[in-house]
């Protein structure tokens, strides 16, 4: 009989390999929908299409707003081409605590506390301290790609 150490093997867990994003032909966006330009997801506010030209391929104009920065994103691509769509997932947290070295606690619906999350700087963090000094008011957090962005 064979040894049963060499039957013994040991597996490592592993992520269910969730893209960040997803294909999808450019004919299929719609206003208000999502799309990555240049990298950076956008929330799409227009879209024109063209008519078929001489290379036989209609061109689709699409004029996106950065989801983290708010900065306009504009691309051309033949409406039968595909595009990536950002997998954005937006989670709420209520404000536990905000640290002295300005760290966030929070917690989420299910009651898991996250006390990583740095207060942004800026206008937003300058709102979420002065909003939770006076109301203690909950706040979202807007992932997509490897950027996360905290909304009130």
């Amino acid at each position: 009989m064979a040894d049963d150490a060499q039957h013994e093997h040991t597996f490592e867990s592993a992520d269910a390999g969730a893209s960040a994003t997803i294909p999808k032909q450019c004919s299929q966006l719609k206003k208000g929908g999502f799309v990555v330009i240049k990298g950076r997801p956008g929330r799409i506010s227009e879209m024109t299409t063209s008519k078929t030209g001489k290379h036989g391929h209609a061109k689709v104009h699409i004029i996106a707003f950065d989801i983290f920065t708010d900065k306009r994103l504009d691309d051309f691509c033949p409406s039968t081409h595909n595009v990536e769509v950002p997998t954005v997932i937006r989670k709420e947290y209520q404000v536990l605590d905000v640290t002295d070295d300005g760290f966030l606690s929070l917690m989420s619906d299910e009651g898991v506390i996250k006390d990583d999350v740095k207060v942004p700087p800026g206008e937003v963090g300058d709102k979420i301290n002065r909003l939770f000094k006076e109301l203690e008011k909950d706040i979202s957090k807007n992932s997509a790609l490897p950027t996360s962005c905290l909304a009130y």
